[in-house]
C-alpha cells in the first residue's frame, strides 16, 4: 500500500494538472460539506448574505439598506452570476463558478509558463496557494476578481489596452485591480492602458448608476468601517485586552471589529500608513530607470501587498489576490519575487488556521489566537519589506550603477585608438 501511495504522490508531483485536480476535488468536498473543516462554516455567507443580495438585485435595485454591501456596483455581476446555472441551487452554482474561475487561472498560468522567457513556477504557486486557504477560497467572489487580474497582467505586456480594459472592469468589481496599472512602462503603454482603464471604469460606473438605484451606496458603507479583528493595527488591542483596555470586539459592518477607546486613532494611523505606502510607490515610479518583462506584474504584486498589509481590514479571502499576483510574477523568469511570493504562500497557510479552524481563539485574544495573527501578519510585513527592496534594487539601484561604467570604458578605448 505504501508503494502505491508513494507512486501516486510522485506522479501527482510531476503532473501539475493531476495535482491541481486532486486539490480542487478536496476543496469542492469541503464547500459541499462532504468533508468538514473545524471552526465556523465559511460557506454560510453564500446562503445568508450573497443570496440575500441576489434576491434584492433581481428586483432592479442595489441593497440600499444593507451596510454589508461595501463593493463597487459591478460586484452585482458576480452575485447574479449563479443564475447562469439555473439547474443548481444558488450556493452550489456559486461554488461551481468559483471552481471554473480557478481552472481558468490555472490554464492561463500553464499556457504562459510554456512561452519564451516564462516559467511554470507561477502555475505551481497557484496549485499550492488556493487549497492552503481552504474552503474560503471558493466561498467568496474574490477568486473571480483575481481571475480578471491574472488575465489582465498576462496580456498586458503586449496588449496595454487589454490590460487597461480588464483593470477598469476589475476595479468596478472590487477596486484593488486598479493597482495593476502601477507598473506599466512609461510612455505609450502607460497612456494606452491608463486611458482605457479610466474609460472602461467610467463607462461601467455610469451604466450601473443608470441601471439601478443605489450603485454608489457602497462608498458610505465602506467609509464607516472600523478596525477589523485580523488587521495589523488590531494586534495592539489583542494585547491591550489583557492589560485592562476598556473595549470590545463585536460584529460591525459585516465583520468583527474592535470598538472602544483609541480604536479610531489606530485606524487613522493605519490609513496614514497606507498613504505612506502609496507615496513610496509614487517615488518609485519617478525614480525607476529600467522596466523588465516582469516589472508590471512585480509592481502590481508589491502595490496590492502594501495595500493589504496596511489595511484596516485583512479578510482571509484577500490572500487569494496575493496568491494570484505572486503566481503571475513567478511566471516570468525575469522576476526576482520568489522570496516574497513564498512568504505569501506561508501566510496563506497560517490564515486557514486563523480562520476558520481556530477563529474562536482569535476572537478571544488568547495566546493561540494572538500567536496566529502575529505569525500571519509578520509574514505579510516581511513579504512587503522584501518585495519593496527587490523592486527598488532591480529597477532603480542596479540600472543607475550599471550605465556609469560604460562611458568610462568607451572613453578609455577611444584614447587608445590612433588619430587620423
Amino acid at each position: 500500500m505504501t508503494g502505491v501511495l508513494g507512486t501516486a504522490a510522485e506522479r501527482a508531483r510531476r503532473n501539475p494538472v493531476l495535482l491541481w485536480g486532486l486539490t480542487r476535488i478536496l476543496l469542492l468536498l469541503c464547500v459541499f460539506k462532504v468533508v468538514t473543516v473545524p471552526g465556523p462554516d465559511v460557506t454560510s455567507d453564500i446562503e445568508h448574505i450573497y443570496q440575500g443580495w441576489y434576491e434584492v438585485l433581481k428586483t432592479g435595485t442595489y441593497p440600499l439598506d444593507d451596510v454589508t454591501w461595501q463593493y463597487p456596483p459591478l460586484a452585482a455581476v458576480a452575485i447574479l452570476a449563479p443564475a447562469l446555472l439555473p439547474f443548481l441551487g444558488y450556493s452550489a452554482a456559486f461554488f461551481v463558478l468559483a471552481f471554473l474561475c480557478d481552472a481558468l487561472v490555472f490554464g492561463l498560468l500553464m499556457y504562459a509558463g510554456k512561452r519564451r522567457g516564462r516559467s511554470p513556477r507561477g502555475a505551481w504557486i497557484w496549485i499550492a496557494g488556493v487549497p492552503l486557504l481552504g474552503p474560503t477560497a471558493y466561498a467568496r467572489y474574490d477568486l473571480m476578481v483575481t481571475a480578471v487580474a491574472v488575465a489582465a497582467l498576462l496580456a498586458g505586456l503586449s496588449r496595454p489596452r487589454v490590460l487597461g480594459a480588464l483593470a477598469g472592469f476589475g476595479a468596478m468589481l472590487k477596486v484593488w485591480p486598479a493597482l495593476l496599472l502601477a507598473g506599466t512602462p512609461r510612455g505609450r503603454a502607460t497612456f494606452r492602458s491608463w486611458s482605457t482603464a479610466a474609460g472602461a471604469a467610467a463607462g461601467l460606473l455610469l451604466l450601473c448608476v443608470l441601471a439601478a438605484p443605489g450603485a454608489l451606496a457602497f462608498l458610505t458603507f465602506q467609509r464607516d468601517r472600523g478596525l477589523e479583528l485580523e488587521s495589523l493595527g488590531a494586534m495592539l488591542f489583542h494585547v491591550a485586552r489583557h492589560i485592562g483596555w476598556d473595549g470590545e470586539a463585536r460584529m460591525n459592518y459585516g465583520s468583527i471589529e474592535f470598538l472602544g477607546p483609541y480604536v479610531s486613532t489606530v485606524s487613522s494611523m493605519a490609513m496614514a500608513l497606507t498613504i505612506a505606502a502609496f507615496a513610496w510607490l509614487l517615488v518609485w515610479r519617478i525614480r525607476a530607470r529600467a522596466f523588465t518583462t516582469s516589472t508590471p506584474a512585480d509592481v502590481a504584486f508589491v502595490a496590492v501587498l502594501l495595500f493589504t498589509t496596511t489595511s484596516r481590514v485583512i479578510s482571509p479571502q484577500y490572500m487569494i489576490w496575493l496568491i494570484g499576483l505572486a503566481a503571475v510574477c513567478l511566471a516570468y523568469r525575469a522576476s526576482r519575487m520568489r522570496r516574497p511570493a513564498h512568504l505569501v504562500v506561508w501566510a496563506t497557510a497560517v490564515t486557514q488556521f486563523e480562520f476558520p479552524v481556530w477563529f474562536s481563539h482569535v476572537t478571544d485574544s488568547d495566546p493561540l489566537g494572538i500567536g496566529l495573527l502575529l505569525i500571519r501578519n509578520g509574514l505579510l510585513v516581511a513579504a512587503s519589506v522584501s518585495a519593496c527592496r527587490i523592486l527598488w534594487r532591480q529597477t532603480v539601484t542596479e540600472p543607475r550603477l550599471t550605465p556609469a561604467k560604460i562611458p568610462v570604458q568607451q572613453s578609455e578605448r577611444a584614447r587608445r585608438l590612433p588619430v587620423g
